[in-house]
């Protein structure tokens, strides 16, 4: 049995391809939010998204147009996000694929394709901006044909910003979207959990699909991978406020109140069943997301480790791509290492920690997990570079390599080859998005992870001028020759800046960052040495010069000696402080390096 009126539907894309602004129009036209309460990119609720003019939260909106009900799930496009992604995709059964008329498809666009098409869902292809000047729309709607096997006349057209179209988009997903399946009225409760969030009064909500049965208020449940049980307190559906309804049927997305106030219980893909009369088995959740780039979180003033705890706590209930555990450095004192997916993925993690919990945080510089083997037989996992042993005791090191797909016009392919040459990439094949169109290449590679985390996307845009775009998955361990370089300033080994490099670019990674804190950190009283260490040995310095005090200004007349003594004491008080003296490293310095 189907539940003919309910349409569920995502918005997939690349990067600044216009889901959001879609995503507004149809607000507009089903009258969801009315036009004096309309913004830009209204469903990006957080102030970074509006800032950034991106998506990093998935969010869900009921809709009524004509006689349906139409739940969108919004999602974000960038590579370090594409959990968010694969989330939403398990709650609906059709996705709008839409790609700008002027840039076509980008290698974000095949990725989140790639992740319909496995959960088999059907495919709505939309091409957007055809407003703009440079809208090539016949050669866009060739590389959608090549790439998902359909009919020009089954590609969509619209101009999000404008309007134009957008009617036809909505009809397309009405007539395209199969309606949710309903075994029977009597099953019992299955809901899947896809996001969740923390609310002070009412504990933890978690927004679903309802599969099976029906959640009612005061309902007694139960979190089938938790084991946790609860009622019920109340469900409704996001409006894109939350509206309070008095049940869920199956086939609706909405969200459900449980009053539990352990943010631990519950989990992103679990399966909420009723306690008194539990469901058989759960419903696949999603594959467990593994963390790629690693980095230490400490608190800048110790005092505070219990707050930093908390607020990852609160972030992790709606992150569950976030990945963390304690960590006790001499230097920075109590923290917590944490895994990400991406280093947008960490940048974002500490802008919100900062703006939505008011913590000044240190962050280490970001590493990968490497896998170790000693001498004597034991493997490692290591994350730190402070947990990688010395040089005689290690065996071997796997780092992760990564398959890429590069997605370049035709004229740049000289300069992005010769970027990954640099950062030891294996070249693959050379594929071309359709067979009438060779100005645009995909080109496949394998690389080092190490070699992405850092510049490799900046550099990449300059290559090509803003064109290329990139996208990235796991592959596979492989032997590496890596050390750690430590950074020394004021002779004092600075353990947030030590990092673990390739043997081969030591020196050059050094020299960077030697340069770097020079040209960022304040003058001090004394002369500063800034070091990069690998082992004992020194292979890159910088010196800064003190600031001087002209001690002898308040001196008239009298004879010469008195101006040389104090000169001489000056002298000796520096070389006291040289000694003695600690430096307070301040965030720009931190970011000139994560950023070098």
């Amino acid at each position: 049995m189907k539940d003919k009126n309910i349409r569920n539907f995502s918005i997939i894309a690349h990067v600044d391809h216009g889901k959001s602004t879609l995503a507004d129009r149809m607000l507009e036209i089903t009258e969801t939010v009315e036009q004096r309460d309309m913004q830009d990119q209204h469903l990006d609720t957080m102030d970074l998204e509006q800032e950034r003019g991106i998506t990093i939260k998935l969010q869900p909106v009921r809709m009524k147009y004509d006689d349906y009900t139409l739940n969108l799930i919004d999602t974000p496009g960038h590579v370090d996000f594409n959990y968010e992604v694969s989330r939403s995709l398990a709650a609906v059964e059709s996705v709008v694929l839409l790609v700008d008329a002027s840039q076509g498809v980008q290698a974000q666009t095949i990725a989140n394709l790639y992740l319909a098409l496995d959960q088999d869902l059907e495919i709505i292809p939309v091409l957007n901006k055809i407003d703009l000047p440079n809208a090539d729309i016949d050669k866009r709607k060739i590389e959608l044909m090549d790439l998902i096997g359909c009919d020009a006349d089954d590609i969509k057209t619209c101009s999000a910003k404008t309007g134009e179209g957008v009617e036809s988009v909505l009809d397309e997903i009405i007539d395209k979207t199969p309606p949710p399946t309903v075994d029977t009225d009597d099953d019992p409760l299955r809901a899947l959990i896809f996001d969740s969030h923390y609310d002070d009064y009412r504990g933890v909500i978690a927004s679903v699909r309802v599969v099976d049965g029906v959640a009612e208020k005061g309902t007694k449940i139960k979190l089938m991978e938790s084991e946790e049980e609860t009622q019920i307190m109340n469900t409704g559906f996001h409006s894109p406020h939350m509206v309070e309804n008095e049940k869920l049927e199956t086939g609706q997305i909405g969200y459900i109140a449980t009053d539990l106030k352990n943010i631990d219980k519950v989990r992103v893909g679990d399966t909420i069943t009723e306690a008194d009369n539990a469901a058989n088995k759960p419903l696949p959740g999603y594959k467990e997301v593994k963390p790629m780039v690693f980095a230490g979180i400490f608190p800048k003033h110790g005092d505070n480790a219990k707050e930093l705890r908390k607020a990852i706590n609160k972030m992790k209930l709606s992150d569950s791509a976030l990945v963390f555990e304690p960590e006790h450095s001499q230097a920075l004192g109590y923290g917590f290492r944490c895994g990400f997916l991406g280093m947008l993925h960490l940048e974002i993690f500490q802008e919100r920690l900062r703006r939505e919990f008011d913590l000044d945080i240190v962050a280490t510089v970001p590493s990968v997990e490497y896998h170790v083997t000693k001498t004597d037989g034991e493997e490692l996992s290591v994350k730190s570079p402070e947990d990688l042993p010395s040089k005689q005791k290690i065996e071997t090191i796997e780092e992760p390599w990564m398959s890429v797909e590069i997605i370049v016009p035709q004229e740049y392919i000289g300069n992005v080859m010769n970027l990954v040459d640099e950062r030891k990439g294996n070249y693959q094949t050379t594929e071309y998005l359709s067979t009438s169109d060779n100005q645009r290449a995909i080109l496949k590679y394998d690389m080092p992870l190490s070699a992405l985390i850092t510049d490799f996307y900046d550099k990449l845009k300059s290559a090509s001028k803003g064109y290329a775009s990139l996208n990235y998955e796991f592959d596979e361990y492989r032997e590496a020759d890596v050390v750690k370089l430590d950074i020394l300033v004021a002779e004092e080994k600075v353990e947030s800046l030590s990092t673990l490099v390739w043997e081969d670019k030591a020196y050059r990674v050094g020299r960077k960052v030697v340069d770097s804190l020079a040209e960022t950190l304040p003058k001090q009283q004394f002369k500063l040495k800034i070091q990069a260490a690998v082992g004992g040995d020194v292979i890159a310095a910088e010196h800064l010069s003190a600031l001087r005090k002209n001690v002898t200004e308040d001196l008239y007349g009298g004879d010469v000696t008195r101006k040389r003594k104090l000169l001489e004491r000056q002298k000796e008080q520096k070389k006291k402080m040289k000694k003695s003296g600690s430096v307070d490293i301040p965030k720009e310095a931190y970011l000139s390096v994560l950023k070098r």
